[in-house]
Formats: structure tokens, C-alpha cells, sequence
């Protein structure tokens, strides 16, 4: 189950946070905040990365000032870090890093050099 909320900034658009399951090998959680126009439009951009079953019931956690500062000044509007935030001191990653950590390690085919 995912808990998060939304605000909306003056111009308009809103800014998501949302703590999910992290989808890497790691496990635990993550903390991800989306830059859209409207609440649907964020968590259609999740749901496009492959995290399906994401739904924003409620207000419950919405987000800190820090992350919407942090989301307005990344070029993709979409980042995250692990949760719970005990750890200040982990900075912010752009969401495909996460992608990165999900993927196996590239492996040699071991046919040797290639000409």
C-alpha cells in the first residue's frame, strides 16, 4: 500500500509524493516525487515507468517544501530516494538511476574481440 498526497502550486500544476515499494532487487521503500500538470498526469507518468498498481488515495503525506523545491529544479520533474528519510543526507536521484539499479549487470558473451 502506498502512502502520499499532492499539493498544488500557483500556476497550476501539482507536485505528487508518494513512499512505494522500492522495485529493485534491494527492496524496501522509496520516496518518489512527480512535477505534472494535474494529480492523474504524475501518476500516469509512474505508472508509464512500470510501477502499475500506483494509486494517491487520500492527503495523508503530501509533500515537504524541500521536495517540491527539489522536483521544480530537476529537468525531468520526477525523483526520488529511499524512505524513510532518517538519512538526511542522501540526495535526491533522478528516476533512472532506480531504473539502473533494477537492470542485471551486462554480461561478456565471450567471443572475443569483434572486428
Amino acid at each position: 500500500m502506498s502512502a502520499g498526497g499532492f499539493c498544488k502550486l500557483p500556476n497550476g500544476s501539482v507536485v505528487v509524493a508518494l513512499t512505494l515499494p522500492n522495485p529493485s532487487p534491494a527492496g524496501g521503500t522509496v520516496r518518489m516525487i512527480v512535477h505534472a500538470v494535474n494529480r492523474a498526469r504524475a501518476l500516469t507518468r509512474l505508472r508509464n515507468l512500470g510501477l502499475r498498481a500506483v494509486y494517491l488515495r487520500g492527503n495523508a503525506e503530501p509533500p515537504t517544501p524541500d521536495e517540491v523545491t527539489a522536483v521544480l529544479h530537476h529537468p525531468d520533474g520526477l525523483i526520488w530516494r529511499t524512505a524513510p528519510r532518517d538519512d538526511v543526507s542522501e540526495l535526491w536521484h533522478p528516476i533512472r538511476a532506480l531504473r539502473r539499479q533494477g537492470r542485471a549487470a551486462p554480461h561478456s558473451s565471450g567471443s572475443g574481440a569483434r572486428f
